[in-house]
């Protein structure tokens, strides 16, 4: 079975560069807001050692690895959770998607516009953060009338809507459900019917530049700020023009960069 992973992020991020380096692809990828409206869709084949000894094992050429659908997905701004932008419309693609990569950018570059006019990851996560919650919010409210009344007619049980209330107060509070529960504060299997985004699981794609790569301080403090959520550090220009090698110039090339790694590799895993 194939997940979908929603890529998201303020605009002018690197997101659809990150997109076409994971892909192959070559979608749209400009310098002003909203350059993605549609979103993007590629699938992406994992690599896996173990298939090619299993192939000889049951003694078969035909080889099919598992697959991740990524999906780029319009640039967020601030009140997107209220129709602002294309906000609407880019809730509706991260619902259907099973996790969030969400793009940071980290990287100082005077040529490529920022949205808020200043470089700042931490107030660009909690922005993101702040609509994905807001609409979560929408949803428990519009979701409470009707599961009142059920209770009322026992057709959902007691525990079913404490953990609905618990579930909002969590957002009230400006935590996201995926935080949350790895700090063991609500279950996210209680509150599975309510397809909240933000109990989608999270990984934090920090876009530096090529100095900012082996700057581990820099990259830790990073990390910190949204633990326990994964965090991948990488150059998407970068990323894309590895792509474009064959696979010894593209070793060569990490290899003068002092990488082990490309950043996607390390995104598959």
């Amino acid at each position: 079975m194939s997940l979908t992973i929603g890529i998201v992020g303020l605009p002018n991020v690197g997101k659809s560069t990150l997109f076409n380096a994971l892909t192959r692809n070559n979608v749209l990828a400009e310098n002003y807001p909203f350059a993605t409206i549609e979103p993007n869709t590629g699938i992406v084949p994992l690599p896996d050692d173990r298939l090619p000894v299993l192939a000889k094992l049951v003694h078969t050429e035909k080889i099919v690895p598992a697959t991740v659908t990524f999906v780029d997905i319009a640039g967020i701004v601030k009140g997107a959770s209220e129709g602002e932008g294309l906000g609407n419309q880019f809730l509706a693609n991260i619902r259907e998607a099973d996790a969030i990569c969400e793009v940071v950018r980290a990287f100082e570059d005077d040529d490529i516009v920022h949205v808020n006019g200043r470089v700042d990851p931490a107030d660009d996560i909690d922005t993101i953060n702040t609509e994905l919650i807001l609409a979560d919010m929408q949803t428990i409210e519009n979701a409470l009338p009707k599961l009142e009344k059920d209770l009322r007619g026992k057709k959902v049980s007691p525990e079913y809507m404490a953990a609905v209330k618990q579930a909002k107060e969590i957002l009230e509070a400006g935590e996201t459900i995926d935080h949350a529960a790895a700090a063991g504060k609500i279950d996210k299997a209680d509150i599975a019917e309510l397809h909240l985004m933000t109990a989608k699981p999270f990984i934090y794609v920090f876009n530096v530049d090529d100095n900012e790569l082996g700057n581990e301080e820099f990259k830790a403090k990073l990390a910190v700020s949204v633990a326990p959520a994964k965090s991948i550090f990488l150059n998407a220009q970068f990323e894309a023009e590895l792509t474009e090698l064959d696979e010894a110039d593209a070793r060569e090339m990490l290899e003068d960069a002092g990488l082990k790694e490309s950043g996607l590799d390390q995104l598959a895993r």
